[in-house]
């Protein structure tokens, strides 16, 4: 008679290598992104009237760019952290002439604070004092170093 110890480790192997080991502590799961990534920063640097190459130089080139509706750009963003529930939000970018006219889906535009930009502008930057490394140290001592 055979041993059942070979069958039973070899049908165990199996069914734990088939299995999705969600359960097991300690076991790094990776986060997958899809799409554009697109935050709320974006969304608020967006204005009326922009064109459409302003756009894309802010939020990049949409993910689809239907060609039965060339005045929309939707824009889906699709994140999935490890071992949590995937969250996916999309927006739609509506032009007309060339000039965005209006957005629709998961984000609003907010109020970006709005900075004057002048042309006399003085920045101090201090001197900053750092301790010398080893290789100054060592070629100080032989008078080469400053």
């Amino acid at each position: 008679m055979s041993r059942p110890l070979p069958v039973i480790t070899y049908c165990l192997t199996l069914v734990l290598a088939g299995c999705s080991l969600e359960w097991l502590p300690f076991v790094y799961r990776l986060d997958i992104h899809q799409g554009n990534v697109v935050s709320q920063e974006m969304i608020d640097q967006l204005r009326p009237g922009m064109t459409k190459r302003q756009v894309a130089f802010i939020m990049g080139t949409p993910l689809l760019a239907d060609p039965f509706h060339d005045n929309r750009w939707d824009y889906i963003y699709s994140n999935q952290p490890g071992g949590e529930p995937r969250v996916e939000k999309s927006i739609s970018l509506v032009f007309q002439n060339d000039e965005l006219t209006g957005l629709q889906g998961d984000f609003r535009p907010g109020n970006l604070p709005s900075v004057e930009m002048t042309k006399d502008t003085t920045v101090n930057i201090p001197k900053i004092e750092r301790e010398k490394t080893l290789w100054q140290k060592i070629t100080g001592l032989f008078g080469f170093g400053n």
